[in-house]
C-alpha cells in the first residue's frame, strides 16, 4: 500500500487500490483531460488567493488562516454542475473535533472565480473521476480557497491534527507558497500503520483521497530561513459526497 513513489499507476487504479492519488500538474491535466489552455486559465485565477478574508472560527485563537467558501451539486448523468444558494459549512465533531458541531459561514468564492470555465472544468472533471471509482448518480461538492499564513510565527494548513472528513473524496490542489519551510503533507491508513509523507511544493500538484479510508494532515509551517518575513501557502480543497451536504441534525418534538 502506498507506493506512491515507486509503482506508476493511473489515479483511477491508484484510489482504488490504495485510496490515494498524487498527481504532478502535467499529470492532473492529462488525467482530467483538461487540455492544453486549462492552466494558463487557471493561473488567472491565482491573484483571488490574495483577496480571502480571515477566518474568523479558530479555536486556537490564531490568525493565520483565510478563506472562502462555495458549494455546488454536479449530476454525473446529465453533466451539469451548479452552483447552490451560499450556506454553512458544517463538521461533526466525530470527524473535526476542534471545529465540528457548529455552522462555520464564510465569505463565499468570488463570482468570477466561481463561474470561471477553469474553475468549474476542474471541479466537473474530478467528479467525473470519482465516478469511475465510486459509481455515483450526483456529488455535493464543497469548494475551500485557503491562505495559510506565518504572519505570527507559525501557520497550521490542519489545526485539527490528523483527520478524516465525513465525505467521499477529497482533494488538496497546491496553488502556490512563497517564504516558508514546513507544511509536510501526511496521509495513513485509517485502520493501519502504513502511511506517506510528502511537501506538496509546485503548483498544480494535488492529492486525491478516499476518505473512508485514509486521514490526513499538514504539519505547520514557518518563516523560510531565508525570508524571515510572512510568508503563505495556498491551496484549493475539495470535497465531494454523495450523500447530502453535511449539515446539523434537527431533533424533531412530538
Amino acid at each position: 500500500m502506498f507506493n506512491i513513489a515507486t509503482v506508476p499507476k493511473s489515479a483511477r487504479q491508484a484510489l482504488s487500490q490504495d485510496g490515494l492519488s498524487l498527481l504532478n500538474p502535467a499529470e492532473l491535466t492529462a488525467t482530467l483531460e483538461l487540455g492544453p489552455a486549462w492552466a494558463p486559465a487557471w493561473n488567472a485565477l491565482v491573484p483571488s488567493w490574495d483577496r480571502l478574508p480571515p477566518d474568523a472560527h479558530l479555536k486556537d485563537g490564531g490568525h493565520y488562516r483565510k478563506r472562502r467558501h462555495s458549494c455546488f451539486v454536479q449530476e454525473i448523468a446529465a453533466g451539469t454542475l451548479t452552483q447552490t444558494p451560499h450556506r454553512a459549512h458544517w463538521q461533526p465533531t466525530d470527524y473535526n473535533a476542534l471545529h465540528g458541531g457548529f455552522e462555520r459561514w464564510f465569505e463565499p468564492v468570488e463570482p468570477a472565480v466561481a463561474t470561471a470555465a477553469a474553475w468549474t472544468d476542474l471541479i466537473a472533471a474530478l467528479g467525473r473521476l470519482f465516478a469511475q471509482v465510486q459509481p455515483a448518480q450526483r456529488w455535493h461538492i464543497e469548494a475551500h480557497q485557503f491562505r495559510i499564513d506565518t504572519a505570527g510565527g507559525v501557520g497550521r494548513p490542519t489545526p485539527e491534527g490528523a483527520h478524516r472528513d465525513g465525505v467521499d473524496f477529497v482533494v488538496v490542489m497546491m496553488v502556490g507558497r512563497h517564504g516558508v519551510k514546513g507544511g509536510e503533507t501526511r496521509v495513513f491508513d485509517a485502520n493501519g500503520p502504513h502511511g506517506v509523507r510528502f511537501v506538496m511544493r509546485e503548483p498544480l500538484t494535488a492529492l486525491l483521497l478516499d476518505d473512508a479510508r485514509v486521514i490526513h494532515e499538514t504539519t505547520p509551517i514557518l518563516p523560510a530561513d531565508d525570508q524571515p518575513g510572512a510568508g503563505f501557502r495556498d491551496t484549493l480543497v475539495l470535497t465531494y459526497r454523495a450523500a447530502a451536504f453535511q449539515a446539523p441534525t434537527v431533533a424533531h418534538f412530538v
